[in-house]
């Protein structure tokens, strides 16, 4: 049997076929870089589309499950058909500025829906246009590509609906939102990785696919990498080593502290809990191309600490460990020597990664036990290194770190229920 992952990022999509084994068969990527405003809906279709088409023969004529994730907040307005009435409104899109007052009456104050970007405040956003009066379903990226696989409609899962405003420790709407205007366009939510209903038997002939391939709920892309990594147990953690940094940690309990972005996602009986930093791989690329950086950071004794004291920052202002907008970043002395310099600023970031840890125990998570790593920087031997020397836990690299490999584990998880 095989099972098919699909990642929706924001410039491309990635399709990956794995094996029972979690073995990868296939992968192939789809760019839509290119697309704007206008052209989301038709490039997102024929990316899906076209990603299922290539699959080869074998892995097709086994193809058991499907299941597709898309970026956290993006989401779309569609009528009785399920036909989308209007653009979608991506995850970065800040329009729900405007209905942050309708925002405060409707949730309670420190809610994760209180932000300009969260799903609900685009759903508030669309219920004063004109266009409104057609709506019938609100649907995320993942909810509206999966129903065009399976033509169910008003279908989500507990990941994407978060910010939506869903309670994923009772597993149901609060009163607030149970009670207003909006919850007739609310999609009905299971659990990610819920086997929906078939590939429609109009698809499945044309993609040479089994009528008895299942479509299933999906995740957002954020989970589905954490879902790649490798950890399963509580403590397990993964740090994204990218442009920013991002802790994610496995817990027996939720925690949640919206002052610095604290909170938490339902994994089957566990909790995915975490934050994210302002700093990251972006301030090292500001100073250092990457070259520089690895030839520089060959050079260093992670072994042997510094003395400077760094906090890097580009601009002022953190979010997390601790929520600062006006905390200025610490940058200086800077040494002569780019080596030094170097090894300041990855000390620094090593430090950010142990009080984030630091801070989400505190707040009631499961100790940490083991990070694994995932980003550009995990590749960086001696940034790991200074990371161990902080955390004094094992640091393992992720295996797979494609948020794909992560949607087809749950493709495959959803396989044993089929």
């Amino acid at each position: 049997m095989t099972f098919l992952g699909i990642d929706f990022g924001t410039s491309g999509a990635r399709a990956m076929v794995i094996d029972e084994a979690g073995d990868i068969l296939w992968q192939q990527t789809q760019s839509f870089s290119s697309l704007t405003s206008g052209q989301w809906l038709k490039g997102w279709k024929t990316a899906l589309f076209e990603l299922i088409s290539a699959i080869p023969a074998p892995e097709k004529a086994q193809l058991q499950a499907i299941a597709i994730n898309g970026t956290s907040s993006t989401v779309i307005l569609c009528d009785s058909g399920g036909n989308p009435i209007t653009e979608p409104i991506l995850y970065n899109d800040h329009r729900g500025m405007g209905v942050k007052s309708q925002l405060a009456e409707l949730a309670p104050p420190r809610h994760l829906v209180q932000s300009s970007t969260s799903s609900l405040a685009k759903l508030l956003w669309w219920s004063s246009q004109d266009y409104f009066s057609q709506a019938h379903y609100f649907l995320h990226q993942a909810d509206w590509l999966a129903s065009l696989l399976h033509a169910q409609r008003g279908i989500s899962d507990y990941h994407n609906a978060l910010k939506l405003g869903y309670d994923g420790q009772a597993l149901r709407y609060p009163n607030w939102l149970e009670n207003s205007s909006l919850r007739p366009l609310l999609p009905e939510i299971f659990a990610p990785g819920t086997p929906i209903a078939p590939l429609q038997p109009s698809l499945a002939q044309t993609f040479g696919l089994p009528t008895t391939c299942w479509i299933c709920t999906g995740t957002t892309d954020s989970i589905a990498a954490f879902l790649a990594s490798g950890a399963q147990e509580p403590g397990d953690a993964v740090t994204s080593l990218g442009s920013t940094l991002v802790l994610k940690l496995l817990s027996h309990s939720p925690i949640e502290d919206l002052a610095t972005g604290v909170y938490s996602h339902r994994l089957g009986n566990l909790w995915l809990t975490g934050g994210a930093s302002n700093s990251g791989g972006a301030v090292l690329r500001h100073f250092f191309n990457p070259q520089q950086l690895a030839q520089l950071s060959a050079q260093i004794n992670p072994h042997q600490p510094s003395t400077y004291d760094y906090y890097p920052l580009l601009s002022p202002g953190e979010r997390f460990p601790f929520n600062d907008p006006q905390f200025v970043p610490r940058l200086s002395p800077r040494p002569d020597d780019d080596r030094a310099f170097l090894q300041g600023l990855l000390e620094g970031l090593a430090r950010i990664e142990a009080l984030g840890y630091q801070t989400l125990e505190q707040l009631g998570a499961s100790p940490l036990r083991r990070v694994y790593s995932a980003g550009g920087g995990a590749q960086n031997s001696t940034w790991q290194a200074i990371r161990v020397r902080q955390l004094q836990i094992p640091i393992l690299v992720s295996p797979q770190t494609e948020a794909a490999y992560g949607t087809a584990r749950l493709a495959q998880r959803a396989g044993t229920f089929i």
